[in-house]
C-alpha cells in the first residue's frame, strides 16, 4: 500500500525549504503528497517566479523542483474531500514547511480552513509524525502559545534556524537551506545526505575562514 509523507507548503516566506525537503524525500525513495496553500502560491511566485496551477500541477511542480516528480501526488488546497482529509487515508505523517503564523494557529485550534490545516490536524489526531517548520521572526505571545499547543499535541516544532558548524561562516544560501531541510528529515526519520554531521572535532569538516 502506498503510504506517503504529506508535505504542506503554507504562505510564509521560505519556499526553498519546501523544495529541498521534497527533493530529499523523493531522493530517498519516499512517496510524497503535496498540498500548496493559496497564500503559498503567491509567495512561491514572488520568491521563485514559479506558479502552481491545479490544472497544470505536474508541469508546474516539476518546473519548480527542477526534476522528475517520481512518486509525487498533488491535492488542491481547497479540496476538503481529498484523501489526506481523512484519518483512514494511509500516510506516514506530515511536514508543514514553511509554516506561517496563520497555519500554525489554524492547526493548533483545529480550524481546518483548508486541506493543509485539515491534513495536519488529522496527522496529529492519528498520532502520526508531524513536523511544523515556522519561519516568522520575531514572534508574538500568541504565536508562541500556538507553537506550544502544537508541541503538546505531539508535533515536532522545528524553526527554520540553520546551523553553521557543517559549512562555516562562508556558507551559501543553498547550504543553509539544506541544513534546515536535513534537520526536518532527521525529525521524520528519513535518511539523507543534505549536510555534514558534527563529528566532535573543531574545524574538521570545513576550511578555516578565508581558506580555499
Amino acid at each position: 500500500m502506498r503510504t506517503p509523507w504529506i508535505v504542506g507548503v503554507s504562505g510564509a516566506s521560505g519556499t526553498p525549504y519546501a523544495r529541498s525537503v521534497i527533493g530529499a524525500l523523493l531522493d530517498a525513495g519516499e512517496a510524497v503528497d503535496l498540498v500548496v496553500s493559496r497564500a503559498a502560491r503567491l509567495t512561491l511566485l514572488d520568491e521563485t517566479g514559479a506558479s502552481v496551477r491545479d490544472g497544470h500541477w505536474k508541469d508546474d511542480v516539476s518546473a519548480w523542483l527542477g526534476r522528475d516528480l517520481g512518486d509525487l501526488a498533488y491535492w488542491p488546497a481547497g479540496d476538503l474531500a481529498a484523501g489526506p482529509s481523512s484519518g483512514s487515508y494511509p500516510a506516514r505523517g506530515m511536514v508543514v514547511v514553511p509554516a506561517s503564523t496563520a497555519a500554525c494557529a489554524g492547526i493548533a485550534i483545529g480550524l481546518s480552513k483548508d486541506l493543509l490545516q485539515r491534513a495536519a490536524e488529522v496527522s496529529l489526531k492519528e498520532r502520526r509524525r508531524t513536523v511544523v517548520v515556522p519561519r516568522e521572526t520575531p514572534v508574538t505571545r500568541s504565536h508562541l502559545e500556538h507553537l506550544l499547543a502544537l508541541h503538546d499535541a505531539g508535533a515536532v516544532v522545528l524553526p527554520a534556524s540553520p546551523g553553521f558548524y557543517s559549512v562555516g561562516a562562508q556558507a551559501s544560501a543553498g547550504q543553509l537551506i539544506d541544513f534546515v531541510a536535513g534537520k526536518v528529515l532527521d525529525a521524520m526519520g528519513v535518511p539523507h545526505t543534505l549536510f555534514t554531521r558534527w563529528a566532535g572535532e573543531l574545524n574538521a569538516q570545513r576550511s578555516p575562514l578565508g581558506g580555499p
